[in-house]
């Protein structure tokens, strides 16, 4: 069985050299501390940690959820 920590360190791995484009988000102050929190611990920028996060949620979604928000759109 994983440790919490050892768990972050398998899914905490990143691409490099991808091609990007600048966005603006807000997102809630707590939510801000936790990723600086996670970035300090990995000594890792807050920007990877936002990436992997997004990049877990996409491809964990279920169908159901994504056809809705398809269709909202």
């Amino acid at each position: 069985m994983h440790t919490k920590k050892g768990m972050y360190k398998t899914v905490l791995e990143f691409e490099k050299g991808f091609e990007s484009v600048n966005k603006t988000f807000r997102i809630p102050v707590p939510i801000v501390e936790k990723l600086e929190m996670l970035a300090g611990k990995y000594n890792t920028s807050v920007n990877k940690i936002v990436i992997q996060c997004l990049e877990y949620a996409l491809e964990n979604i279920s169908d159901d959820d994504s056809d809705k928000t398809d269709s909202d759109s």
